[in-house]
């Protein structure tokens, strides 16, 4: 996802998720010895862009017609969509399905979005964006390997999960922290515009920065999970000091 919209980019993105998902689902449904449990990668994005409260499994906004966002912003939305939906169309009446709606996995490791973040904050590019109103929802890496493990371990789990640190935060307030973690004391803001003229340099769209993702964990909290790294700022001090 991390390109320009054109209707090439479209194809591949929605192509690679719904293909992939189909040879999983048939493989699984023609095996003499199925899996126990299939985890289908989904998205946080599936949600609609929101301020006011948090995306829960239950009652989150997908379609609600409540947010205004630009047009091209639907696209992820559909996408999510279909990826989710063909593996519930499969049957795999012995295989326990799960599809992990996951938020943006925080690692120190190269070319991961902890490193792209972490490197506009040493240029003192980490500021605001538009605002920084927009939630970003995050969680560190070993809390999504815990889940992962948890959602395999647990026989009753089924469904739709959030895959998300309980606290998101705004922008603004994430990026402040992780300049905090840097020892960073400046980070430059950017407007709408300025986004935009970046996001076509970098050959990506404003979507991934200005969409508010406001995802929380229901599922996982109700079922028992512990997070290791519920607040961003110890997440991104640890996260700094193995970098």
């Amino acid at each position: 996802v991390n390109c320009r919209y054109n209707a090439t980019n479209r194809k591949r993105m929605l192509d690679s998720r719904i293909d992939s998902t189909r040879v999983i689902g048939q493989a699984i449904a023609q095996s003499d010895t199925p899996p126990e449990v299939w985890l289908q990668m989904s998205t946080a994005t599936i949600y609609d862009h929101r301020l006011d409260a948090g995306n829960d499994e239950e009652h989150g906004w997908i379609d609600a017609g409540k947010s205004k966002y630009p047009e091209s912003w639907k696209l992820s939305v559909e996408i999510a969509k279909a990826w989710e939906r063909e593996q519930e169309v499969t049957k795999t009446p012995h295989t326990r399905k799960v599809a992990l709606r996951t938020s943006m996995v925080m690692s120190p490791i190269d070319g991961s979005i902890f490193s792209v973040l972490s490197n506009l904050v040493k240029l003192r590019l980490g500021g605001s964006i538009a605002g920084g109103k927009q939630f970003v929802s995050w969680i560190h890496e070993e809390d999504f390997i815990k889940a992962i493990l948890f959602l395999i371990d647990d026989e009753s789990l089924n469904g739709v999960f959030n895959i998300a640190s309980p606290n998101p935060l705004p922008q603004r307030e994430f990026m402040s922290l992780l300049r905090g973690a840097w020892g960073v004391s400046i980070g430059l803001p950017a407007t709408k515009w300025m986004a935009a003229i970046g996001a076509v340099v970098m050959q990506t769209e404003t979507e991934l920065i200005l969409k508010s993702r406001r995802v929380i964990p229901g599922r996982l909290l109700k079922a028992g999970f512990r997070f290791q790294y519920p607040e961003w700022q110890s997440a991104a001090q640890e996260l700094v000091q193995r970098s």
